[in-house]
């Protein structure tokens, strides 16, 4: 049995890495970590948009490359593992090199990672997954960890990160190296430039003409800063004795909502506004898994709306933070009210940016890609 948080020993984090330091998710853990007087090496391929500062190290380089990856370990304490490749698309229809090139980031770069830290004598590695690790086209409502894999996989995303998941949490324990796991849902707040990016492209191109699925099914959401709220939480109990070494966590507003009525008020602040008419997702899907096919074997147009992101606007997706919240201490420390409050001018001004270099493009339906 797991003892309560509240007496389960936990440990500051000392020298840390984060893969992933340039992106979305990397760059807003490094300042959150610099703000708590850590030092802190940023790794990525693609250069740091953080300025010079005391206490930040920046590292460029490729995760894939054993050498650069034993240099940026060197020394560290806690690694936070944020770097990957999002590919929505996936299935037996994709094209070798599409394959390849997802698990040589997500899957073999893990390794790289995890190996290295291993060799030097690293104590704490939290590692990025996703909740579609369990979910494989079934509707999930309020799911929790002891939900098994999912062995179907229509995108190579979610199939690396079962992959590097399970790679992961297999190397708890050995050579000193404690390890958990962090399954966050579609990530969102000021920097993101994924979730409401596709809706916006659609509403930009005036071809927003119905919504996917319908109104009730339900999902959830992690802010950015209650998502690193809960890594860093879970590295602190990364302690021999303590409650997350070998865990994986689900880390999330707690607040499922649909989709599209999510989505409405941010539309409606950048001044345009979503239909009220919806259309099967079931239907949608097929259409997309289908349309996937044919692009991969004969060159078409990549589909519009990725399998995955279909299935999070029609079948209930979400998850309890029960465990997170008894092992680590993990309560939300943003309301989705109040984290939209302070982001809404950050999704404004992204709307307009993209209205004055907008051009329009074929879709017929809008829905959000959903991406860690």
């Amino acid at each position: 049995m797991v003892e309560n948080s509240a007496q389960s020993p936990t440990t500051q984090l000392g020298r840390v890495l984060v893969t992933g330091g340039s992106g979305f998710v990397g760059a807003n853990l490094v300042t959150t970590l610099l703000d708590r007087g850590y030092q802190v090496r940023s790794f990525d391929r693609a250069p740091s948009p953080l300025p010079a500062q005391p206490g930040l190290e920046v590292l460029q380089g490729d995760i894939c490359d054993r050498d650069v990856v034993a240099g940026a370990v060197d020394g560290i304490d806690t690694v936070f593992h944020t770097a990957a490749l999002i590919e929505l698309m996936g299935g037996a229809s994709v094209t070798d090199e599409y394959r390849q090139r997802s698990f040589a980031v997500n899957v073999e770069g893990t390794k790289n990672l995890v190996h290295a830290a291993q060799r030097a004598g690293v104590q704490r590695f939290v590692y990025t997954a996703s909740n579609s690790v369990v979910m494989g086209g079934k509707p999930i409502a309020g799911g929790d960890e002891t939900l098994p894999y999912t062995d179907r996989f229509n995108d190579l995303y979610t199939e690396t990160k079962v992959v590097a998941e399970r790679f992961v949490l297999s190397q708890n324990g050995i050579d000193g190296l404690l390890t958990c796991s962090i399954r966050p849902s579609g990530i969102w707040g000021r920097g993101d430039q994924t979730m409401f990016r596709k809706v916006f492209e659609s509403v930009l191109a005036g071809h927003v003409k119905v919504l996917v699925g319908r109104k009730s099914a339900r999902l959830d959401n992690s802010y950015v800063h209650n998502l690193i709220h809960g890594f860093i939480l879970a590295a602190e109990h990364l302690v021999p004795g303590g409650t997350a070494p070998g865990q994986a966590y689900f880390i999330n507003d707690a607040e499922p909502v649909n989709m599209f009525e999510f989505a409405r008020p941010v539309i409606a602040a950048c001044g345009e506004r979503l239909p009220r008419l919806r259309i099967s997702g079931a239907a949608v899907r097929a259409v997309m898994l289908g349309w996937q096919r044919l692009h991969f074997r004969f060159g078409l147009p990549q589909p519009p709306l990725e399998p995955l992101a279909v299935e999070r606007l029609y079948l209930d997706n979400y998850f309890s933070v029960a465990k997170a919240t008894r092992d680590l201490g993990y309560r939300p420390l943003f309301t989705t009210e109040e984290a939209m409050k302070e982001c809404l001018p950050y999704y404004v001004e992204l709307f307009d940016q993209m209205r004055a270099t907008a051009h329009p493009h074929p879709v017929a339906v809008v829905a959000p890609v959903v991406a860690e």
